[in-house]
């Protein structure tokens, strides 16, 4: 089946956003400790982000599984951006706020990525109406 010309840039927001939110839900799953030691921030117990790492490989899953079909499902693709959007935001806060103790590249580079992601997947979305 040949892709839509208006589907295009859904499909490649969605993939981007299930691989960034794979590498991310696996390291928080996997290795949070690693993690925490690699920001240089303050040490937090494995549990408060491993829940977190699993919460972001489900998303993950079911953005893959939107990328295969994405038509109909506005209401996913909708919360996906907004996931990202309100993720984002909430990370600029804390660095504004000087709220993180970490390497000040540890939090800007999911800051931009979820901020860049958020406007990708709306801009997909509102590209990909007619099928959504």
């Amino acid at each position: 089946m040949a892709q839509n010309d208006e589907d295009k840039v859904l499909k490649f927001a969605l993939l981007i956003a299930a691989i960034v939110s794979l590498v991310y839900g696996l390291g928080y799953l996997l290795i949070p400790g690693a993690l925490v030691k690699l920001s240089a921030g303050n040490l937090v117990e494995a549990g408060w982000l491993r829940w977190s790492g699993g919460v972001i490989i489900a998303w993950a899953i079911g953005t893959l599984m939107v990328y295969s079909k994405p038509e109909k499902q506005n209401i996913f693709v909708t919360s996906l951006a907004l996931a990202h959007l309100l993720s984002g935001l909430g990370l600029l806060y804390s660095w504004i706020m000087k709220e993180f103790s970490g390497a000040t590249w540890f939090i800007a580079v999911p800051t931009c990525l979820l901020l860049i992601l958020s406007a990708l997947v709306f801009w997909g979305r509102s590209q990909a109406k007619g099928i959504l």
